[in-house]
């Protein structure tokens, strides 16, 4: 699950996308113009943001410029526009936009740019969540050991994983899921049908919750 920010003058559009990605389980803020996109920024972090370049107050390159003059770029931007001209999407990208969809977008275009955006934006924050696990683990525990390894299944992965809990009820509860699924993994040697009987979960819920999640699917796998 992750937090998603659409910014489009269209209501159409946000409506779709809207639709869309909260089938695919992510919440979705919207805003039909730079103003409101900036107010839904100062409410909360966003994992991503589908930004339309085309608007009518302040167009969504120099929105975008804004946010990078003021280190605001935390999240991947995915550009969106039907009559861009290829040196607008060049500038954007230039600017520290993570990619560019072309209007009218398809729901294939759409979900694996999204699942890529957040892929990248899972990996930014890898560092910090390994220090703080790293941190928890008792003085006599060897730093740099993987939580989901089949080695920390037997030190416990669970009653040393450490989790932020002044964060937001959602992300802490992703948190937890992420680490859950990743230590049954590692203890089932990255049986998706253990997994499943164990967790209770039908094995296409369970795929599409561990990719919501940003879960490695192949790294409990046991080397034969």
């Amino acid at each position: 699950m992750a937090n998603i920010l659409v910014v489009d003058d269209e209501l159409g559009i946000r409506d779709l996308l809207s639709e869309i990605l909260n089938d695919e389980g992510h919440n979705v803020d919207l805003a039909e113009n730079a103003a409101q996109a900036r107010a839904a920024r100062a409410r909360g972090p966003h994992d991503l943001v589908l930004l339309d370049i085309w608007m009518p107050d302040t167009d969504g390159v120099t929105l975008l410029k804004e946010w990078a003059s003021a280190g605001a770029l935390t999240m991947p931007v995915i550009m969106m526009s039907g009559h861009a001209t290829i040196d607008t999407a060049v500038e954007a990208t230039r600017i520290g936009a993570f990619s560019f969809l072309e209007k009218p977008i398809t729901l294939q275009k759409l979900l694996k740019a999204v699942e890529q955006g957040l892929a990248r934006q899972q990996l930014r924050k890898a560092p910090v969540a390994e220090t703080m696990v790293a941190a928890s683990l008792p003085a006599d525990v060897p730093r740099g050991l993987p939580t989901h390894s089949a080695e920390a299944v037997e030190h416990g992965p669970t009653a040393n994983q450490a989790f932020d809990l002044d964060k937001p009820l959602r992300e802490a509860r992703d948190g937890f899921e992420k680490a859950y699924f990743e230590f049954h993994l590692a203890k089932e040697g990255g049986s998706m049908t253990r997994v499943a009987e164990k967790t209770g979960l039908e094995r296409t819920h369970l795929y599409r919750k561990l990719r919501q999640l940003g879960v490695d699917l192949g790294r409990g796998k046991r080397s034969s």
